[in-house]
């Protein structure tokens, strides 16, 4: 019976002892819930702080206006036009394919179209605002604004488009932007968040891409509140964008305007150049095309036609053509003969119409021969004989030398893509290319600007303004940066006697002021503005013996195998302030392709408007009358700089 008693008294005991552990349990983890939240609450605070913020606050990147560019005068070239569009933020969507069908109930919006939004919403994640549409009507705007609330992470802006009221004037000078490809990002090796971001538009060809960065401007961000939802609540702060900066370039409108219209038809380039400053006033390339068709993509019929045009209204020629510069290059070959001391000014060599070397003749563009011609005389002319004799005398290694002091294989510093170095071959040139040693006949051939050699129309342009300058003056193409005149430095003066460069410009001024003159029938009749010269006829094939024989027709040879049609000038003769190139593909000769299109074109930069009849001479007054008759008007999209533009 002792046994239950005992039992019982020991039973308080087990449960007071469980008890004690049970609360101590209790005590450890309700101090270890105190302990961890006092250090989220004290140590953490401001981390999750942080954490909760960045769940209810933004950063949106706010894009930069781009930069202008205004001609010489001030006058729009490239600027920026009210864009009515359609973006979508895919984490504010919720079902973003439901809504953009939602959307294509209130305006056009293709199925295609569609998906490739929602392919761009996965590419640029789902914070990013993704271009649904642009370039809105203002009815179509004003619907979607209407029914906003309905669509959700559809959100209607006014940004900016860029416009080109100039057209095929400026089309390979400015270039155009156009969307960011992959093939753009892979020139950058840290790209900013700018151009990562969707729908920006990156500058593609011009001056548009090579001056990108200054152009681009620099980005801002607004730091916004947002609900659960994604919804903006309130702007918290911003920094505002700086816009990119405004560029004024050299070129004169006017004269740009009326370049492009002389070539047109031709494929062909056209420069003018301040000989003093470098400034290039024109730098016309024809056929061009609409730069504003590529903004947003182009379609695919406009595409095939540029591509396809025999003409290549693509390539700028005034800067990427390399072509055989022909008779113009005869100054080049004169000046290394005079340095060398290897000719007499007044030393007569006599022109049969060819010239044997070894086994092989070299025929003049004259096939009875000029009789006897000195310096100056051979320039007039264009006598291939003397210049095949001297040189002989002189060897390639000096001509070439002469060459790259005119600019010749070096490319020029104009802020522009695709430039062409052109070529002054030597010897070791043709070993390193062709595996091959030089030969007597690649001498004669280059000394009249044909084989190897090979120059662009701005070359061209470069070697006239030195050698009616004497300096070595370079082609400038940036006036003004958002204002600020770019410095304008007096160019060195080139190592050559003043007395050769005199006789040069002299055989140049004979060409085109005296009877016989190849130039002559183009020739500026106000004796104040005359213009020295020199024309050029460069083959694109070889002759045979037969086909020399028989005569050559250009009209009758297909187009792409012509002669090409060149002519280079500076005017006024006796205080030069201007120099031209002119190169006109397949055009037949410089004298009667070329060197018209650059009088005409010298004449209008000279008097700064449509020239008098009395500039020209009297028997082409009908031909000129009705040419100036058909002459179109200023470009219709011509529009009047704002205020703020800055003017020379």
């Amino acid at each position: 019976m002792k046994s239950p008693t005992t039992n019982a008294n020991l039973k308080p005991r087990r449960i007071t002892r469980r008890a004690m552990v049970l609360g101590g349990i209790q005590g450890l983890v309700i101090g270890g819930l105190a302990w961890r939240m006092r250090d989220l609450q004290v140590n953490q605070s401001s981390q999750y702080r942080l954490l909760s913020d960045e769940n209810r606050i933004r950063d949106r990147l706010l894009l930069p206006e781009r930069g202008l560019i205004f001609d010489r005068n001030g006058l729009p070239l490239a600027e920026n036009l009210p864009n009515y569009r359609i973006v979508m933020i895919r984490e504010q969507a919720g079902d973003a394919e439901a809504v953009l069908a939602e959307l294509a109930r209130i305006i056009d919006l293709p199925y295609a179209r569609r998906r490739e939004i929602t392919r761009n919403m996965r590419r640029f994640g789902p914070s990013k605002k993704v271009p649904v549409v642009e370039q809105l009507s203002w009815e179509d705007f004003a619907r979607v604004s209407a029914n906003a609330p309905a669509l959700p992470g559809i959100i209607t802006e006014v940004g900016l488009n860029r416009n080109y009221p100039m057209q095929e004037d400026y089309s390979h000078i400015i270039g155009y932007v156009g969307p960011v490809s992959d093939t753009d990002l892979a020139r950058f090796e840290d790209p900013d968040q700018i151009i990562l971001s969707p729908g920006f538009q990156i500058g593609k060809t011009g001056i548009e891409r090579q001056k990108g960065a200054v152009l681009r401007g620099v980005a801002g961000t607004r730091r916004v509140e947002v609900n659960a939802v994604g919804r903006v609540m309130r702007e918290l702060g911003r920094n505002d964008p700086l816009k990119g900066a405004d560029l004024q370039l050299t070129i004169d409108h006017d004269l740009q305007h009326y370049a492009q219209y002389r070539l047109k038809g031709e494929s062909a380039a056209a420069v003018v150049m301040d000989i003093h400053s470098g400034d290039v006033r024109a730098m016309a390339s024809t056929p061009g095309f609409d730069p504003n068709k590529f903004i947003h993509g182009i379609t695919a019929t406009y595409w095939n036609s540029l591509i396809e045009n025999d003409y290549r209204p693509l390539a700028d020629k005034s800067i990427s053509g390399a072509y055989p510069p022909g008779s113009t290059v005869k100054m080049i070959t004169a000046l290394a003969a005079l340095k060398e001391g290897v000719v007499d000014p007044e030393e007569e060599i006599m022109c049969r119409g060819y010239i044997e070397v070894g086994n092989r003749r070299f025929h003049c563009w004259k096939r009875g021969g000029h009789g006897r011609m000195n310096l100056t005389s051979g320039l007039k002319h264009s006598c291939d004989v003397y210049y095949y004799e001297i040189s002989q005398r002189i060897g390639i290694e000096k001509m070439a030398e002469m060459a790259r002091r005119f600019g010749f294989g070096a490319k020029p510093p104009l802020p522009l893509p695709s430039l062409s170095s052109g070529l002054a071959p030597n010897k070791q040139w043709k070993f390193d290319r062709y595996n091959e040693e030089w030969r007597i006949g690649d001498t004669l051939n280059a000394a009249i600007g044909q084989g190897f050699v090979l120059a662009s129309p701005m070359q061209l342009a470069v070697m006239t303004a030195r050698i009616a300058s004497g300096r070595a003056v370079q082609p400038r193409l940036i006036q003004r940066t958002n204002g600020v005149a770019e410095p304008v430095e007096r160019a060195a003066e080139i190592p050559v006697d003043k007395a050769h460069l005199d006789l040069v410009k002299l055989g140049m001024y004979r060409v085109t002021n005296e009877t016989r003159g190849t130039a002559y029938r183009t020739r500026i009749n106000e004796p104040s503005m005359a213009m020295a010269g020199k024309t050029g006829t460069a083959q694109v094939r070889g002759i045979s013996t037969a086909q020399r024989e028989a005569g050559l027709d250009n009209e009758e040879t297909p187009w792409k195998y012509r002669d090409h049609a060149l002519y280079v000038g500076f005017a006024p003769y006796d205080n030069p302030r201007y120099a031209i190139s002119v190169v006109i593909e397949h055009g037949g000769s410089g004298s009667g392709a070329a060197a018209p299109v650059a009088r005409d074109i010298m004449l209008r930069a000279l008097y700064g408007t449509r020239p008098p009849l009395s500039a020209y001479p009297r028997t082409l007054w009908p031909e000129i009358r009705e040419q100036q008759a058909n002459e179109p008007p200023p470009n219709p999209n011509l529009r009047p700089a704002s205020s703020g533009s800055d003017r020379a």
